[in-house]
């Protein structure tokens, strides 16, 4: 079916936040698929399928050793375990049964219902090992040589109990480009969770959102550290699942999820993916790092924050000179643990988020979530200068009543000496997390802050008749940190699905839109610029992974930026689900990985 660009007077009707369970799918080949048992329904997971666990023998190339993973202790094996450790193990999995048979007779919220979390496209695939010579209708445009690489959450094994979508484990999908042609291949990251859970045939590490609620949270908890103290397992080395943002910087591809370390994974000579390990930066970096750190296309540089939920400093701010050497870590003052999961640069500051969704872990106690929204609290941005070496020069500008999930670019307009946020407005604030009944509404919006008087606008870009929930994507990479005139985001409707994207004129509000077509959906879309030196802004593409829920199959689509006509489609060998947040490597760059 031949795609469509649509102008701006298309209607759209805003989405409930209630996720609607699609009709049953029909699956293919080695597909994820839902099975009736009785009265109840059992998700299958990764591990139930047929899985390729072990990578095909490499030919000799460029770059090809691998680096041996760290040589650090391991928690005891099944078969290794002494007397005590196999006591306590039954003893703990009694507990833990006990607990599980419980929550099971709850009704869980949809926000952490697996069925509805990680139904239909949402639910998880295989790996696959390369896949090469794809058919391609069209012509992949010259440019586009090299790796898009795409992450997303891909639970290994069935969820025990509360699941939300970003408690998966880490999986890239990979569609590699060379003279013309494609290949395909998705393998898991290999986190040292992902590893100790395989190990153990079970998940025993705690699902951060899904299950830490109420007192089964503290349980849980209980039992996750209680397993530590026996050697059953060993949350020293990461707990993280690094399922959300990609970054390629100082020649390394990088996997990141906000709770631990990013991970180096290596695409390899024969377009494989293969996990190198957790990444310290050569032990410079000992605290997590946020999954949207970003790369200064003119200094080479990479900026980045880490939050802590438990202990002050609640944030912490810092960089990567080109060649990976890390600064001091900069305290950020806050008064309670906040959930920053995305912030700006400009050329010359960096732009942090201070919202109402906050960490309250002693909500645990009562029954409740960690995860809040604080209604006293007002929203605020914090302006830093980039090579500050201490926060005390941060200026806060509140703008009430904003929860930016994402911000999409930021610049400075200095003759009026203020900061430009562009960013998409989220409300419900906590909506994501905690289940409501209110409309969700995603506004992309821009918000100046004017660093001499201290006050803040805020102002919707597109016009209310022709609004519609915008909330992932990009601008051009080149123009990070400068004023930029065109973004290109994700239409997430009806949510949490994406039926297009939309190109946004963001200093007159006017939009074009790509649409996938009847029952066809995407997730994050990808600017590709032609190059570094063209002289219009959106002189390139964008490439998104689209599924057919009819067909039960799924595709990457190239699209012309400038016209949104549609140039490629590379036709997949399996299903990719529904993600998070990609990349792209040139194939220069592939030549010159560490």
């Amino acid at each position: 079916m031949a795609a469509r660009s649509t102008s701006s007077n298309t209607n759209y009707l805003n989405p409930k936040t209630k996720f609607s369970k699609p009709p049953k799918p029909q699956f293919h080949s080695s597909s994820i698929s839902y099975t009736k048992k009785t009265k109840s329904k059992s998700i299958q997971c990764t591990i139930q399928t047929h899985s390729i666990l072990h990578f095909p023998n490499q030919s000799p190339c460029k770059q090809s050793t691998i680096d041996p993973p760290s040589s650090s202790s391991s928690p005891a094996p099944p078969h290794n375990q002494n007397l005590l450790q196999k006591v306590a193990a039954m003893a703990l999995d009694a507990v833990e049964h006990s607990l599980t048979s419980r929550i099971k007779k709850q009704k869980l919220p949809k926000t952490i219902n697996p069925e509805v979390q990680i139904a239909g496209n949402f639910s998880p695939v295989p790996e696959q090992p390369v896949r090469g010579s794809l058919p391609v209708a069209g012509k992949i445009p010259e440019h586009v040589n090299g790796v898009y690489l795409r992450n997303g959450a891909n639970p290994l094994f069935d969820p025990t109990s509360g699941h939300h979508l970003f408690d998966g484990d880490g999986m890239i999908y990979a569609v590699k480009f060379e003279n013309g042609s494609a290949s395909y291949a998705c393998r898991f990251t290999e986190t040292q969770r992902l590893i100790q859970e395989r190990a153990a045939g079970k998940p025993v590490f705690p699902k951060a959102i899904g299950e830490l609620h109420g007192h089964s949270g503290v349980a849980k908890l209980l039992l996750f550290y209680a397993r530590g103290l026996c050697g059953l397992l060993d949350h020293s080395r990461g707990i993280g699942v690094a399922n959300a943002g990609l970054v390629y910087f100082n020649n390394r591809l990088l996997a990141m999820s906000e709770d631990d370390l990013p991970y180096h994974v290596r695409v390899t000579c024969s377009s494989d993916l293969k996990t190198i390990g957790r990444y310290s930066f050569d032990g410079q970096l000992k605290s997590t790092m946020i999954a949207h750190p970003k790369l200064d296309p003119v200094s080479g540089e990479l900026f980045a924050l880490s939050y802590d939920v438990v202990r002050k400093p609640y944030l912490k701010y810092f960089r990567f000179s080109p060649a990976g050497i890390k600064s001091d870590d900069v305290a950020i003052d806050l008064e309670k643990p906040t959930m920053v999961h995305d912030f700006a640069i400009t050329e010359n500051f960096v732009v942090v988020p201070d919202h109402q969704v906050v960490f309250k872990l002693s909500e645990m106690i009562t029954g409740g979530s960690p995860v809040m929204y604080d209604k006293k609290k007002v929203s605020r941005f914090g302006v830093l200068n980039k090579y500050s070496t201490n926060g005390s020069g941060i200026k806060w500008i509140e703008v009430p009543d904003c929860f930016c999930f994402h911000l999409w670019n930021a610049w400075e307009e200095p003759e009026s000496d203020e900061v430009v946020v562009i960013g998409s407005c989220m409300t419900p604030a906590d909506s994501i997390f905690n289940e409501s009944n209110e409309e969700l509404k995603s506004v992309l919006s821009e918000i100046r802050l004017n660093l001499q008087t201290g006050e803040s606008i805020r102002r919707a870009i597109i016009s209310p008749e022709n609004d519609v929930n915008l909330e992932a994507g990009m601008v051009n990479k080149n123009l990070l940190g400068r004023k930029s005139r065109y973004a290109f985001l994700a239409v997430a409707e009806p949510w949490p699905k994406v039926t297009g994207f939309a190109k946004v004129d963001l200093s007159t509000g006017e939009i074009r839109k790509f649409m996938y077509g009847d029952s066809k959906y995407g997730g994050e879309p990808l600017f590709l610029p032609t190059g570094s030196d063209s002289e219009d802004e959106d002189d390139g593409n964008i490439l998104a992974f689209v599924h057919d829920e009819k067909t039960w199959k799924s595709e990457l689509r190239i699209v012309n930026a400038k016209t949104l006509e549609l140039e490629a489609t590379v036709k997949l060998p399996a299903r990719v689900p529904y993600g998070f947040h990609g990349t792209f490597i040139s194939s220069d760059d592939l030549l010159t990985q560490a």
